[in-house]
């Protein structure tokens, strides 16, 4: 016979936690054209995939200060051009629905 010991056996009753919310200088301000400013995470931005699908860029955190802005400006204009794409699909799919994230959560 083995004894066993009671740590090892025993499950862990609490929820395992998501990390502490990150602290300001995590986070990356990048400002286009002088107007808009955009707030990231070390994640960077989220992209729009053509079928609809979200990711985000592999390689954010590598990039140099230059290659994050050009990057932001052509994702932003091409986001809006596949979420406006998104939504006339699914208006010709289902009429008077809008585009959400929430409804595919929802039961």
């Amino acid at each position: 016979m083995s004894s066993r010991d009671p740590e090892t056996t025993t499950t862990t009753t609490q929820p395992l936690a998501l990390p502490a919310p990150s602290d300001a200088e995590d986070v990356e301000q990048i400002t286009l054209d002088g107007t808009r400013t955009f707030t990231f995470n070390k994640l960077g931005p989220v992209v729009v995939n053509s079928d609809g699908t979200l990711s985000r860029i592999a390689n954010w955190e590598q990039m140099a200060p230059i290659e994050r802005e050009t990057t932001l400006r052509v994702l932003v204009a091409r986001n809006k051009v596949r979420l406006a794409n998104q939504e006339k699909q699914q208006g010709q799919a289902t009429e008077g629905e809008k585009l959400s994230i929430s409804n595919a959560f929802e039961s």
